[in-house]
């Protein structure tokens, strides 16, 4: 009985596999344990089993309560990842750019006025969805504290971290088209640093947006 109700919850459930398996031998020691207790007083070992299976919750509730938490977990962790990977991408990529390519060049097509304005707010999201990031982690160990659910909160984050993916993923498309509107040929002549590098934060920004739809996809679940 243990065994077959520990299985199907192992089937019910996604999420980070480390957490999972914790929380699963959790539920297994308590159900031995139980079991056990039971036995010693007097039951068969099999009537035993069923009983603290019994006690022990029905399944689509235990099975929701541990999503909620493997949820909350993943959110979790891919805002802190998120937090510290966006702005490093973003300053790192600046400084190959700078190093390899330095500013517009004196003399080339004149940056007109909106130019600027979306250069600058390129600039500024990965400060700005890094400060979000932080606020939403704050936020959500408040709203726990005050009762919020798991699987709640897992959603809230889960909104946030698409949303602090998706930010610095649509500045960077958009200086592209812009930049490519103003003078293509700056696209055109990248270097090959400045390119790897190109290709490498999209890599990176990629992987964020995977780890991002998992926090909805496991808060769903």
């Amino acid at each position: 009985m243990i065994d077959e109700y520990v299985t199907a919850l192992d089937r019910r459930l996604r999420g980070p596999g480390p957490l999972k398996a914790d929380l699963l031998a959790e539920a297994r020691d308590s159900l031995d344990d139980a079991a056990a207790a039971l036995a010693d007083g007097g039951l068969d070992p099999a009537a035993a089993q069923r009983r603290a299976v019994a006690d022990f919750g029905p399944l689509p509730v235990i099975a929701r309560d541990y999503q909620g938490l493997l949820a909350l977990a993943h959110s979790a962790r891919t805002l802190r990842t998120v937090l510290v990977v966006v702005p490093l991408v973003h300053v790192l990529w600046e400084l190959n750019r700078r190093f390899w390519m330095g500013g517009w060049p004196d003399g080339d097509v004149p940056l007109p006025g909106w130019y600027l304005v979306v250069a600058r707010a390129n600039d500024t999201v990965a400060w700005v969805v890094a400060g979000a990031v932080l606020l939403a982690l704050v936020a959500g160990r408040v709203l726990a504290r005050r009762g919020v659910g798991t699987t709640t909160l897992a959603r809230l984050a889960g909104g946030v971290a698409v949303a602090a993916v998706a930010a610095p993923l649509l500045g960077s498309l958009t200086i592209i088209a812009a930049t490519a509107s103003v003078d293509v040929s700056r696209l055109l002549g990248l270097s090959p640093p400045v390119a790897l590098a190109t290709v490498a934060m999209y890599a990176v920004m990629a992987r964020l947006a995977v780890l991002a739809r998992r926090c909805l996809v496991f808060s769903a679940a």
